[in-house]
This record gives C-alpha cells, sequence and structure tokens, in this order.
C-alpha cells in the first residue's frame, strides 16, 4: 500500500540542505522525485502512484534508448556499457564538458590530506574522452565536448598558453580553500573546495589536447578557424617545453623536468603534423617537424636510466612511474620495443600488486608536497591491461583485467585509487578510471580477436 498522504516534509538543515526523517513499515512505499525548476516555478503538483509509476518508466525508457546507441558489441560489453552511462551522467549538458568526479575530498588515504575537489574538467582527460565517446558511437556526446574544447580553444591566455583545467560551464577562477569546520570523510581532513591546480604549468595537457582534436578530426573535420588557435598554442609550446613543470600528477612540491610532460609535447607537434598532412592544412610542417624530433632525442637520450634499464620519471631520477605506460598509448614507442618491455617489467617489478598499479612511490619519486600515503591508481591498472595487449601478451593482460573488473562496486563504479583491502579511495565516480576501462576493454577485444590495434 502507498504511504498515507502525499508528501514527506523536507526541513532545512542549516548547511544549505534539506532532510526528512520517517519510518516505513511492511508493503508501505515512499516515492522523491527529484526534478529542475526555474526561478519562482518551484510549485508542488500532487503525485499518486501512477504518476511515480510513469515518470520511472520515462526514465527508464530514455535511458535504455539512449545506450540503444552502443555500438560496441565485444566482451565485457556489461562493464563498458557502465562506463559508458557514468560518462552520460558526468555530462554537464549546456556545454557538453564532462565533470572529472561529482564529488570533493573524498580521501586518497583514510585519515590523511590527499583530499581534492575534482568537480571540474581536466583537459588532460580529453584525448580519452573523445576516444571512448567516438569508439562507442556516441557521436553527439562527442560533438558536444569537442564544442566545449573548441572554446577554450579560442579563449588562450595572452601568451597562447591554457590552463590545466576549467570549470563545466568554462570558468577559470577555481580559487581553493578549505572548510575547516568540517571534519571529512572518516575525519580525513582538509575539505577542499576549488583547486588550486588549475595555476600550475602542466606541459602534458597540450599533447592531450591536440591528441584529443586529432581524434576528433577522423570523425568530423575541424574548422580552420580552430586550427589557426591551435597553431598560435604550438608556438607557445615550442618555446616552453624544456622547462620543469608539475606534470601530470599536479605535485605540489616544486617543479621537475617530467618525461611524460616531454612525451606529451611530442605529442602536440606529432598529431599537428598529421592533421595538416591529412586535411592539407597550411602549418610550418618542416619547423614542426624539428621540434618534433627535438623532443623525441631529448626524451631518448634524458629520459632514459641506463643501469635502471627504464625511462625514469623526471630527468636526472632514477625512479619509475605509471605515465610511462602511455608512452605505448601515445604511439611514442613501440610496444615491443626492448627499452620499453624493460621499463614495463620495472613497472610490473616496483609499483604492482596483483592487479593494481600505483602511479609512483611518493617516498622516492618527486615531491608531491603531502605526507602519508595512497593506494593504487585504477586508470594505470588499465593502462597496463592494455599496454600487454599491444604487446601481445593478451592471456596476462586478460587476467590483470578481469581482476580489475572485479574491485567495481555492485553497480559497475570505480573511485579513483583502490586500497590494500580493495576499498574504494578518491573521488567517486571517476571518469579517468572509466575512460581507461573502456579503451582497455576494447582494444584487449580486438587483440583478441585478431585484429591489428591501431
Amino acid at each position: 500500500m502507498p504511504w498515507p498522504g502525499y508528501y514527506c516534509p523536507l526541513k532545512e538543515d542549516g548547511l544549505g540542505g534539506v532532510s526528512a526523517h520517517f519510518t516505513l513499515h511492511a508493503r508501505h512505499k515512499l516515492y522523491f522525485l527529484l526534478e529542475c525548476t526555474c526561478d519562482g516555478d518551484a510549485g508542488i503538483r500532487p503525485m499518486t502512484e501512477r504518476h511515480y509509476q510513469k515518470d520511472f518508466e520515462e526514465t527508464m525508457d530514455f535511458w535504455q534508448g539512449w545506450m540503444s546507441r552502443c555500438t560496441y558489441q565485444g566482451r565485457w560489453r556489461e562493464m563498458v556499457q557502465r562506463s559508458a552511462l557514468v560518462l552520460k551522467l558526468l555530462t554537464y549538458a549546456p556545454t557538453g564538458a564532462i565533470v572529472a568526479a561529482p564529488t570533493t575530498s573524498l580521501p586518497e588515504s583514510i585519515g590523511g590530506p590527499r583530499n581534492w575537489d575534482y568537480r571540474f574538467t581536466w583537459l588532460r582527460d580529453a584525448a580519452f574522452t573523445l576516444y571512448g565517446l567516438l569508439t562507442l558511437g556516441f557521436y553527439d556526446e562527442a560533438e558536444s565536448f569537442m564544442g566545449w574544447l573548441d572554446d577554450r580553444c579560442h579563449e588562450l591566455e595572452p601568451n597562447g598558453s591554457l590552463q590545466p583545467m576549467y570549470g563545466i560551464d568554462g570558468r577559470r577562477d577555481l580559487e581553493e580553500f578549505t572548510l575547516d569546520h568540517l571534519e571529512g570523510y572518516r575525519k580525513s581532513r582538509p575539505v577542499r573546495i576549488g583547486n588550486g591546480a588549475y595555476k600550475q604549468k602542466q606541459l602534458d595537457i597540450y599533447g592531450e589536447l591536440i591528441d584529443s582534436i586529432y581524434i576528433f578530426n577522423r570523425h568530423q573535420d575541424i574548422s580552420y578557424d580552430l586550427w589557426k588557435h591551435l597553431r598560435h598554442l604550438l608556438v607557445w609550446l615550442e618555446d616552453h617545453w624544456r622547462e620543469p613543470d608539475e606534470g601530470i600528477w599536479e605535485v605540489r612540491g616544486g617543479q621537475k623536468p617530467f618525461l611524460h610532460s616531454r612525451v606529451m609535447s611530442w605529442v602536440a607537434f606529432d598529431r599537428a603534423l598529421r592533421i595538416a598532412r591529412h586535411r592539407g592544412l597550411p602549418a610550418p610542417i618542416s619547423d614542426w617537424t624539428a621540434v618534433s624530433a627535438e623532443i623525441y632525442d631529448d626524451i631518448m637520450e634524458n629520459g632514459w636510466h641506463e643501469q635502471k634499464k627504464s625511462f625514469v620519471q623526471y630527468y636526472g631520477s632514477d625512479e619509475v612511474d605509471a605515465s610511462a605506460l602511455l608512452m605505448v598509448l601515445t604511439k611514442f614507442c613501440g610496444p615491443t620495443d626492448p627499452q620499453m618491455l624493460s621499463t614495463l617489467s620495472r613497472i610490473q617489478r616496483e609499483l604492482t600488486t596483483d592487479s593494481h598499479v600505483y602511479r609512483y612511490v611518493p617516498s622516492r619519486a618527486a615531491s608531491d608536497g603531502l605526507k602519508g600515503t595512497e593506494g593504487t591508481f585504477s586508470p594505470c591498472s588499465f593502462w597496463l591491461v592494455e599496454t600487454l595487449a599491444r604487446a601481445g601478451r593478451l592471456l596476462e593482460a586478460r587476467m590483470v583485467l578481469e581482476k580489475m573488473l572485479s574491485y567495481a562496486n555492485h553497480v559497475g563504479l570505480y573511485a579513483e585509487e583502490v586500497s590494500p583491502t580493495g576499498e574504494a579511495l578518491g573521488n567517486f565516480p571517476q571518469a579517468f578510471t572509466h575512460l581507461a576501462l573502456i579503451s582497455s576493454c576494447y582494444n584487449l577485444d580486438r587483440a583478441l580477436n585478431g585484429k591489428l590495434l591501431g
């Protein structure tokens, strides 16, 4: 029987939210409906059980209809589709931006200070985002996200550079502050609002941005207007790629000459060259070719540690970093290149436990400016799967993938990290993890089917 009466009163909690208390007995039902309203149009409409059921069925029809557009028919389809649903739910419809996670300050270690606000859109996620959406057949969402990227490229800083991240509405000021009156999730302080990383110099974002545009250009030609802005951006990168920065992991302990930043700088020029040659767009081909070659030689000379037999986290270091796996995924190195295979072995030996991969060892790597530890970084685990698949180690890749798939929650969602006991850590759900899952499943499935990986 339905709950007697139509309404369950909500009371303000004094913190900007509302709450309600009620008791349900056997065979009672209580329905809640969340709706968006315009200012001054928040009237309450009477609802019967039939009305609620109709709204529920319409919601189901929408999501089933949306998912029917998915073109992926390979292995692990349910997990891939769940990840696609996550991306759709993390999308801000007015701009097409996808938020990195809808939460803030969920800790990377319980009780520790590694707590960040992820309610923004990172350029770093761009290439994975467009690759995932286009691979699965969600062209409308890919085009919307490309529109958001296009807008950012039209808002370059006066010197031609970009921020690493923006608000989902394109907002630039993401000033970080703490809410010291809150104890945080399981007493994990501080609780942060905003993210100071928006002020950092992260040179890798230019490669990720132009790689994403290269991927999209294979689906739909980009405009000449956008191309002009990309050329302006590459002028800035040509002058600055040699400089130290905060890198992919946004360290707060001082800038370093990170290997990954240089790899992605090479990607920026490589993909720009590919677009120009494919489309015949005007470009300083000889200059970009020379810069690309210079960056490549610089990486091979300074990013390789002969004694450790691996690529390292930054020039002058002897520590390995899981971001080196992206050297294969970005086609900087071939998957069976001896130097890459040696680096892969070291990552498995020093950073991997079972199917889980740490980004780096905090006590030995570049200082991130924080105390404490963190869990394994789930995107790195899926990068490992794809790297193994591209190297032809399919059984090993499949074992790692299927173990990782068992660490999703009951509805297939992942947080940013996994603790040594299998507990979810960090902000939840994290788009970056689900994007890496889609890519690894798609490419391992193709490899198992005997197809060459592009």
